[in-house]
């Protein structure tokens, strides 16, 4: 697997800056521009104010910052879960239909599970036999939108993504998170790292969701919580209900019409 971050928007904290001043100033975001452009405001309160907003959950200013990265080496296994990110988030992706791979050139992505279960010699026969019929299907005039058919899930595939800000936090939010599959936990993790070396201010709010910088608790089964690394740092969701249970000045209970019926009396709705 290979992740680079090939560009991304220039000057993300102006944007960053400019998107959120003009929510929350009186001045035109023409005016705020000319002051980001004359430098009268520091690069220090630039990133300050950032941080505050970001720490606020205020994200709509996110999607005006935009990345480009290139992946590699990535099996199709990964490529049909990232696929079900479609909001702010766009893919070019290496075609089996006008690409013909060659026998030797196909490196089928072997998990280590395979491994540690010592079937990695059982795994290489049957992708070294699939590599064999997909190669005799082509030479035998098999169309290679054909012949991909006896492809499996563990195939190479490459990417070309654009994708902002916003929206990688909430892939980061599902796919940092351990009960995410290792392989598209792996790219996430080295698409923040790229991040992180390009703009350290905000890469520290891609998180998985249980992170202080997110949601800030667990909301899988208790059972999965248990078993995360992360669960000896970040409380579980029923520890917070069961501290509401003690503390609270209410007792929980299911939201009914009544609810809502008093929502719309208060805010005269």
């Amino acid at each position: 697997m290979d992740v680079k971050l090939i560009d991304y928007a220039a000057d993300p904290l102006a944007k960053l800056y400019g998107a959120y001043r003009t929510c929350y100033s009186a001045d035109t975001p023409q005016h705020i521009w000319q002051k980001i452009r004359d430098a009268s405001i520091a690069p220090e309160r630039i990133r300050e104010f950032i941080v505050a907003r970001l720490e606020t959950g205020h994200t709509s200013p996110l999607e005006q910052v935009v990345f480009w990265f290139a992946i590699s080496g990535v099996s199709r296994a990964l490529s049909h879960q990232l696929v079900r990110h479609r909001i702010g988030i766009s893919f070019e992706q290496q075609s089996q239909r006008y690409v013909r791979f060659k026998e030797e050139r196909l490196e089928f992505i072997l998990p280590e599970s395979w491994k540690r279960a010592g079937l990695e010699s059982e795994f290489n026969e049957t992708v070294a036999r699939i590599s064999s019929a997909y190669s005799k299907a082509l030479a035998a005039g098999v169309p290679a939108e054909d012949a991909r058919f006896v492809l499996p899930n563990a195939a190479p595939t490459n990417f070309q993504i654009m994708v902002n800000f916003a929206e990688l936090q909430h892939i980061a939010d599902l796919r940092l998170c351990v009960r995410a599959q290792w392989e598209i936990r792996k790219m996430v993790a080295a698409m923040r790292a790229e991040i992180k070396r390009a703009v350290p201010e905000i890469a520290p709010f891609v998180q998985p969701k249980c992170g202080e910088r997110r949601q800030g608790y667990c909301d899988e089964s208790l059972e999965d919580w248990q078993k995360c690394p992360l669960g000896r740092v970040r409380p579980h969701k029923s520890l917070l209900f069961e501290l509401y249970r003690q503390h609270g000045s209410q007792a929980l209970r299911a939201l009914s019409d009544k609810e809502f019926e008093e929502v719309e009396r208060l805010e005269k709705l």
